[in-house]
């Protein structure tokens, strides 16, 4: 448990560095920045394969699905692809959702923080149950791997594309439950105007992003649970992608439209994906094979965006 509560510490350091220290100033994050932060969290994830290496060779961490010190490697490097990838979707809805309630780029940074501080508590719960499910009942393997196969196929057909979170069930339910102002008051995410106390666009616009995050998550973490069932990995791997979501936002959110062959990319990984849970009674795959088809996949499908042009 110590080096679960050391790598906590550490995120909740951070984040108040990054909140108190980084972006004590509200200002507009420009791409510079953006792209700066989002090399940082890259670099300081593949580094962190070094620790994983040494924490399974000195056996300092517990070992329940038997890896060898560099499977263990492998398969953090996999899951954090995975879910850097399927973080590209989220940054899609997340601009929709901005967009939709006019909110500021000054602010938006102070919404995305918050946001993910809730996805790191949502996350780490749902990785529990999922591993506690997938260690007790084996057969839930195909339910997850069927579920993401179905996933994979809307994503194909685009059936989201029309999303509009003023027109979305959750909005409608925040306004009968609370109170809700159209105006923006500064960072606030609640004001009080003539002794009723309302929720600001920026506190709808954290919560839907919230309850959004969890839906992708329905599909993240059964993802990684394809790659391995060791706690440890699918935690680690899923949290530092998720910290670098808000640095991503700010640089892949201007280039939207550059990037719009990523989708595909994300239909490949997640019916893969979903395949390896159905055969993985029948077929093991090594490790090299499911990073190399994530990795072609995702790199694939930004040259495929940066290359192809529409025609007029």
């Amino acid at each position: 448990m110590i080096v679960w509560i050391v790598f906590i510490a550490f995120v909740l350091i951070f984040l108040a560095l990054d909140l108190g220290v980084f972006h004590k100033d509200e200002h507009v994050i420009k791409s510079k920045e953006a792209g700066i932060w989002t090399a940082i969290f890259v670099t300081v994830a593949f580094a962190f394969s070094g620790v994983i290496y040494w924490l399974f060779s000195a056996e300092i961490i517990d070992n329940p699905t038997g890896l060898a010190p560099n499977d263990a490697v492998l398969k953090y490097i996999t899951g954090y692809l995975i879910e850097l990838s399927l973080s590209v979707d989220n940054v899609f809805v997340i601009a929709v959702i901005f967009s939709s309630f006019k909110i500021p780029p000054l602010y938006q940074h102070r919404v995305l923080f918050w946001g993910i501080l809730g996805a790191i508590v949502f996350r780490a719960l749902m990785i529990f149950f999922g591993v506690a499910l997938i260690t007790k009942f084996e057969w839930i393997i195909y339910v997850f791997g069927v579920f993401l196969l179905y996933t994979a196929f809307n994503m194909l057909k685009g059936e989201d594309d029309d999303f509009d979170p003023q027109n979305s069930f959750v909005f409608k339910q925040i306004k009968k439950i609370y109170p809700v102002t159209s105006t923006m008051h500064g960072h606030d995410f609640f004001v009080k105007r003539m002794g009723i106390n309302a929720a600001t666009p920026l506190f709808v616009a954290l919560i839907i992003i919230e309850l959004t995050d969890i839906l992708f998550a329905l599909d993240s973490i059964p993802a990684i649970l394809a790659i391995t069932a060791d706690p440890f990995i699918v935690f680690t791997s899923n949290i530092l992608a998720i910290l670098g979501l808000r640095s991503m936002y700010f640089l892949i959110s201007r280039m939207l439209e550059k990037f719009k062959y990523i989708n595909y990319s994300l239909v490949i990984i997640l019916a893969f994906v979903g395949l390896k849970m159905l055969f993985s009674h029948y077929i093991h795959l090594p490790e090299w094979v499911s990073l190399t088809v994530i990795s072609v996949a995702l790199v694939s499908g930004i040259l495929a965006s940066m290359l192809i042009k529409d025609k007029e």
